[in-house]
């Protein structure tokens, strides 16, 4: 029988954070985080990629969440290298006082079958 994909500490984690702006959050500073968390790649040796977008589902679940960003670590040590990096805890210092509320996974992706 295969592993359960959440066992071990070794293999990709992805990080989601789930995110529902402050209602002041301006386009401006909307920017500005996004484009310093995109940052963090080239700041935290173990954050190997970056994407984000916005919900576009047609079911309206979204709960008020609108925006998603999803890292990628090559290990759970490797988030939790992340975690503690100076660079993301100065960013996330800034970046959680933007959020009316906030929803973070790490997740091993597995296959669908």
């Amino acid at each position: 029988m295969a592993a359960a994909a959440g066992s071990g500490g070794g293999g990709v984690v992805k990080h989601l954070v789930i995110v529902q702006f402050k209602e002041d959050v301006t386009p401006e500073r909307l920017d500005g985080l996004i484009r310093g968390y995109a940052g963090l790649v080239d700041k935290v040796p173990s954050m190997k990629a970056f994407h984000w977008g916005t919900d576009v589902s047609i079911e309206n679940m979204h709960q008020g969440f609108t925006h998603v960003f999803e890292s990628t670590f090559e290990s759970t040590e490797g988030v939790k290298e992340y975690v503690y990096h100076p660079a993301h805890v100065d960013f996330a210092t800034d970046f959680l006082g933007s959020t009316e509320k906030v929803l973070i996974i790490d997740f091993k992706p597995a296959a669908g079958n």
